[in-house]
């Protein structure tokens, strides 16, 4: 008897930034859209943004659209407005969701992800080609903020200084050029783990390929009235180290410094994350995925990094 075959994933959706189309210009993702000559395919040249809409609403919209204003800076594109982009947002999220979220069950959750992406378009056009994609998650992300994740150290080959030396290496850009991320994934994956952490050639903890990382401490004392004080600390790397600034590590600081969490940027070694409590990689999609272990070395015990996951996760369903 044979299993059921799983059902397709939902087709997403696509919207150019058209100036014809107030809202943007849906088009047939099941057909060739971007232009052979197109720069972000022939050279990996443009920026992105990746984020999480859950019930309709973009999470962080905001900050996502800074982030991609800033990359687009130092890429010297010149980028549709904010407002442009927002209802061409509004009008991705809106189609997918008439398309799929009626059919019970189709998109767990009401989850979905949306990705800004500009281009410096085709070749010798000087127009930049600007579009969101809305689609399913994958179910990995999901799994892996439940189970957790593997990971192993991975030397980047640069030194924590090398984003203020040389800028033209796009440090703190979200750029298409992804190869090395992706290639840095898959060597984990051969090796049996599931992500990476980078470090820097003067031994530095970074970032991880496509999230950042977070690490926690708790610490008791007593408090003076015989009783017992406990400190929470949440630490992530600097971000002067040529690393990019994370969405999700910005706004879960926030929600974290209000419900009394102690905050620290680096510097961060290797050391740190292995004395650490509780470790993980947090991004806009998969959100808080708790390190296990690093380079097999199990970081905490699976008691605390259940206790302080869940903390976290409340403090991050607080954010818009």
């Amino acid at each position: 008897m044979t299993s059921p075959a799983a059902a397709p994933a939902p087709v997403p959706v696509l919207v150019f930034l058209d100036p014809a189309f107030d809202g943007g210009r849906l088009a047939d993702a099941t057909r060739p859209q971007l232009m052979a000559t197109d720069q972000g395919a022939t050279r990996g040249d443009g920026v992105f943004e990746s984020l999480l809409a859950v019930g309709g609403q973009p999470r962080k919209l905001q900050a996502h659209l800074d982030r991609l204003a800033g990359s687009a800076r130092l890429l010297e594109l010149d980028i549709p407005a904010e407002e442009t982009w927002r209802r061409a947002i509004a009008t991705a999220i809106g189609e997918f969701r008439r398309q799929h979220v009626p059919g019970a069950g189709t998109v767990e959750d009401d989850e979905l992800v949306v990705k800004l992406l500009v281009t410096r378009g085709v070749e010798g056009a000087g127009t930049p080609t600007c579009w969101v994609q809305a689609s399913a998650p994958g179910s990995a992300g999901r799994r892996q903020r439940e189970t957790g994740v593997d990971v192993i150290l991975l030397d980047r080959g640069y030194d924590s200084d090398i984003g203020e030396r040389a800028p033209w290496l796009l440090m703190g850009a979200k750029t298409l050029s992804y190869a090395v991320n992706m290639a840095a994934l898959r060597y984990a994956h051969a090796q049996g783990a599931d992500d990476v952490i980078f470090t820097s050639a003067d031994g530095r903890v970074l970032e991880g390929p496509t999230s950042t990382v977070l690490l926690a401490h708790l610490e008791t004392s007593d408090d003076g009235a015989g009783g017992v004080r406990t400190v929470r600390r949440l630490i992530t790397p600097q971000l002067d180290s040529g690393i990019l600034p994370g969405t999700s590590q910005g706004a879960l600081f926030i929600a974290a410094k209000a419900a009394g969490w102690e905050l620290g940027y680096g510097p961060l070694e290797p050391r740190d994350l292995y004395d650490a409590d509780a470790v993980w990689l947090i991004s806009s999609i998969r959100l808080l995925a708790p390190v296990n272990r690093i380079d097999g070395k199990e970081i905490g015990t699976p008691e605390l990094r259940r206790q302080l996951t869940a903390e976290l996760n409340a403090l991050y369903a607080t954010i818009e």
